[in-house]
């Protein structure tokens, strides 16, 4: 039977990637530091996917098992593995290198000739490409020729909404029925592994910016405008015209940037938009505000969902007075639960709006830019009051 180990056994973990995997034909090991959910996937041997949406649905996930990702139990598993997925967080991925690279020491002493591919199905562009610098740093000489000859790291980009939604059983887990899992098909070593589900994607980076841009900025700008209004949930920000129709316009405003950029159809990514944002409505998920939000000062970095689909509209002169909207509403984010939210008020606080959003987005402080993200910033709250 065909193996595969998961890298985190969260909300994304179990409802989405290794269902899939599961669902596929693969007996998945969940790899985790939380004992507590690690002890009962062992226990129960099984747990239950409920898809709320406009139709439910329960998928039973039963060929699992469990083990902790910090011991020599995962490294003697990484031995037998076919595959290999991660849903832990970009930061920590570094965490897990050495575990990775010790089971890949561990392959080449026993002398297996399989190919092992290793993707990392994080919210985050080539975030396998990251992983493998990781890992690669751990090795050396006939470990690290083995590792060329026989591992892949394909890039992937991932979509599918899974809240924190409290359940009887603890490991069972709600998502929504909507996901996406596209594959870099060139990266992979050996023979390719055909999974429904899993979209074998030639031209990435499209694929990547076109979630990024649309789900990810959509998502985010609501939160940021719910919070502002004072909502506790998506579907309960999404719901409000005067949020709807500006996640609706910034998400056209960095849609004709992909358009420009990708050469995308533009009737079709339009109603691809359309789809995303219907899907912020779902009543079921009830999706935290503060989840979405949560970590500004990486939502608002050059790379991400909103500096970057602004720069990119921009380059394509394309008006973006509603993604600006968008950032101004998440630089006044104030959780104080949120680490990197006290981090962003205190810098505000300290050096002024136009400093802060120069070091956070790295942009030029003289850019035209810049002088309309300040200038939202000192008029949104009024605009998007309580």
């Amino acid at each position: 039977m065909k193996r595969a180990i998961q890298f985190g056994a969260g909300n994304i973990g179990r409802g989405f990637i290794g269902a899939v995997l599961e669902q596929g034909g693969y007996h998945v090991t969940f790899a985790d530091v939380n004992m507590e959910v690690i002890d009962r996937i062992n226990a129960d041997g099984k747990y239950v996917v409920k898809v709320m949406d406009v139709e439910c649905q329960e998928q039973v996930i039963s060929n699992i098992s469990g083990v902790n990702s910090t011991t020599d139990a995962v490294v003697e598993e990484i031995a037998q593995a076919d595959l290999i997925t991660t849903a832990v967080g970009v930061v920590i991925l570094p965490r897990i290198a050495p575990a990775i690279a010790r089971g890949i020491k561990l392959r080449r002493e026993r002398g297996v000739e399989q190919p092992l591919n290793i993707i990392a199905c994080e919210n985050a562009v080539r975030a396998s490409s990251q992983l493998r610098q990781a890992v690669v740093a751990l090795l050396e000489g006939e470990d690290a020729a083995y590792c060329e000859r026989w591992v892949g790291f394909p890039d992937c980009s991932v979509d599918r909404i899974v809240p924190p939604v409290r359940t009887e059983n603890p490991i069972d887990v709600v998502v929504e029925a909507f996901y996406e899992w596209n594959v870099e098909q060139a990266a992979f070593v050996g023979e390719v592994p055909h999974i429904a589900g899993m979209n074998l994607a030639d031209n990435l980076l499209a694929y990547v910016e076109r979630k990024l841009f649309t789900l990810n900025t959509g998502h985010a700008i609501t939160a940021y405008l719910g919070c502002l209004k004072g909502y506790s949930t998506i579907d309960e920000s999404i719901a409000d015209e005067q949020i709807y129709a500006t996640v609706h316009a910034a998400m056209c405003e960095s849609g004709l940037g992909l358009i420009a950029k990708h050469g995308f159809d533009k009737e079709a990514h339009f109603k691809y938009i359309d789809k995303i944002i219907g899907r912020f409505k779902n009543p079921y998920l009830k999706d935290d505000v503060t989840r979405v939000g949560r970590e500004p000062l990486r939502k608002l970095s050059a790379t991400d969902r909103l500096i970057n689909p602004t720069v990119t509209a921009i380059g394509a002169g394309v008006e973006v007075s509603h993604l600006v909207k968008g950032i101004a509403a998440a630089l006044h984010y104030n959780n104080a639960e949120d680490g990197q939210s006290v981090e962003l008020q205190k810098l505000i606080a300290e050096v002024g709006v136009r400093e802060a959003v120069v070091r956070t987005a790295s942009l030029d402080a003289a850019s035209p830019l810049v002088d309309a993200i300040v200038a939202e910033y000192a008029t949104i709250t009024t605009e998007f009051a309580k």
